[in-house]
């Protein structure tokens, strides 16, 4: 790919936290997963407003940019999606960024990843979960900080709107403005990316007997989006450890996953 930066130059890499659902674990492990999966330096930023203690002390944190809306119609679904796209973020105008949640487990190595974009262009996962391209999954995307500022602005001066339109799909408004301004979205390589839920947890009534299985070698990071998150999945359950509700009917059936260890080999 054309403009593909120097050997040594850092990786900008970003992610956000906030409330208690995420650790400092949960930050140190993608720094050490980013780290361990380059040829190249990697430098995570993280954007959060919740005090945070036990980071590792390469990790550089920035307060979230935030949102120029009223309190009360902060709904926090856009706080990803909508603020990290401020023109100014973090002082890295001009860089290209790549964002990952933290519920992302890297299985690969990333260096084609870090290379891959070209120009200006925002890149992003084709959403599994959607029939055509008009929608981006948002585990993890790329952008060069400065040329999605008209993505927050915009935002700004409709909330409740967007809200009604989009819901907390805060993901489908993101890739309507990048579709708005360049007529569609630029995909990562299908294979790249996987979702634990959609390709990793057998089918169906298999799911009580086989234990997920790890991606083609060709996956590069596996996102745990919704449910079972990345430690559900270790310790075989779905829901959160406090949650004493019993699913009723069908899905007592689907929502079932047999303990998965091998997440833990990556997830370090």
């Amino acid at each position: 790919m054309s403009d593909s930066p120097a050997a040594n130059d850092p990786v900008q890499v970003i992610c956000i936290k906030w409330g208690t659902i995420y650790f400092a674990e949960d930050v140190n492990k993608l720094r050490s997963m980013l780290a361990r999966n380059s040829s190249r330096p990697v430098q995570l930023h993280l954007f959060t407003n919740d005090p945070i203690e036990g980071l590792h002390e390469d990790i550089k944190v920035h307060p979230e940019p935030g949102l120029n809306i009223p309190p009360e119609q902060d709904n926090y679904s856009y706080r990803k999606e909508a603020a990290l796209c401020d023109d100014n973020l973090g002082g890295l105008n001009g860089q290209r960024v790549f964002f990952f949640d933290l519920d992302m487990v890297i299985t690969g190595n990333l260096d084609e990843l870090f290379e891959y974009p070209e120009g200006d262009k925002f890149y992003i996962i084709n959403d599994w979960n959607t029939r055509g391209d008009h929608v981006g999954q948002a585990s993890c995307y790329s952008f060069v900080v400065g040329t999605l500022g008209f993505v927050k602005t915009e935002y700004e001066k409709d909330p409740l709107g967007y809200q009604k339109r989009f819901g907390t799909a805060s993901q489908e408004y993101l890739s309507s403005k990048v579709i708005e301004r360049d007529g569609h979205l630029n995909f990562w390589p299908d294979a790249w990316f996987r979702s634990f839920r959609f390709h990793c947890v057998p089918n169906m009534l298999t799911r009580w007997f086989a234990t997920p299985k790890l991606p083609p070698k060709e996956a590069k990071a596996i996102a745990f989006h919704g449910l079972p998150d990345i430690r559900g999945a270790i310790e075989g359950r779905w829901g959160a450890p406090t949650d004493v509700k019993r699913s009723k009917g069908w899905k007592r059936i689907y929502k079932h996953c047999k303990p998965t260890p091998w997440v833990l080999d990556y997830w370090k």
